[in-house]
């Protein structure tokens, strides 16, 4: 899999409505995500965190800014990024079997039934779920639903995946079993992979960086290397005292920003980071 381009937000404002119903929820907001990086966006409930989101992926179009996945304009859907929605229950299709369920949005690209078909059992052998093509997506438990979820998200092969929530509808067992999962498919293909959570831990544990939303509209109010090394473990990672540390640091960023008292962060998206 192609280690693929950056993704860049430049000064991106979202308006919802018009006249005296406008409501903006994204102002000014810039960032620069590059290849292979994975990034953790966290904020205020209500931060406007996955209508960025859409932004990134194309289903939804900037007021004003640009979005730009290398020197293309995202202004819908690209082939090269890969979406996994908030709740599996509403992304996959009852009636449908699992290995079908993987392969149905490969059709609308014009690959044929054959590399579909191996396709999906190629992706659900990469989140560990070999051998339950055949059943439905009912007859799974939920950990397993998103796992289905996460692998329709690979089987476009694209070198971006944006995640919203990705493991809020499971229990905690399967959820630290998914975060896992994703780090050792990031590992595994070099991909990109940029996650939005409410969950600071979860953000922290994941993420090379964590970024912060906050303001009424919402902006960049920080961004956060998280210097914990490749190798996490749900255990040893989270007992480290620089994950404490982090957590703590990103926890009161995103509570000065509900708060209204984080200045806004100022990011370059073009220049090199180091």
């Amino acid at each position: 899999m192609k280690r693929g381009s950056s993704l860049v937000v430049e000064d991106v404002c979202k308006t919802f409505g018009h006249g005296a119903d406008e409501h903006r929820v994204i102002e000014g907001l810039s960032l620069r995500v590059d290849p292979g990086e994975f990034v953790c966006i966290v904020g205020p409930s209500g931060a406007g965190k996955t209508t960025l989101l859409r932004c990134l992926s194309g289903l939804t179009r900037p007021s004003s800014g640009t979005v730009r996945y290398g020197d293309r304009p995202v202004v819908k859907p690209l082939a090269d990024i890969a979406v996994v929605f908030q709740d599996y229950r509403g992304s996959l299709l009852p009636w449908m079997r699992v290995r079908d369920n993987v392969a149905f949005p490969l059709e609308g690209m014009g690959i044929k039934r054959a590399e579909r078909r191996e396709r999906a059992e190629e992706c659900l052998v990469a989140v560990g779920l070999a051998g339950v093509g055949d059943k439905y997506p009912w007859q799974l438990s939920g950990g397993m639903q998103q796992r289905v979820a996460i692998a329709r998200g690979l089987a476009y092969e694209a070198p971006v995946l944006l995640m919203d929530e990705p493991f809020g509808s499971v229990d905690a067992q399967s959820r630290f079993d998914l975060e896992d999962l994703t780090l050792a498919l990031r590992a595994k293909l070099g991909i990109t992979v940029i996650v939005v959570t409410h969950d600071i831990d979860e953000a922290v544990y994941l993420g090379d960086r964590v970024v912060v939303l906050g303001g009424r509209p919402t902006t960049v109010v920080d961004s956060l290397t998280v210097d914990l090394g490749a190798a996490r473990d749900q255990i040893t990672t989270r007992a480290d005292a620089r994950f404490t540390d982090l957590r703590t640091r990103v926890l009161t960023r995103v509570r000065m920003a509900q708060a209204g008292g984080e200045p806004k962060h100022t990011e370059a998206p073009d220049a090199a980071r180091g």
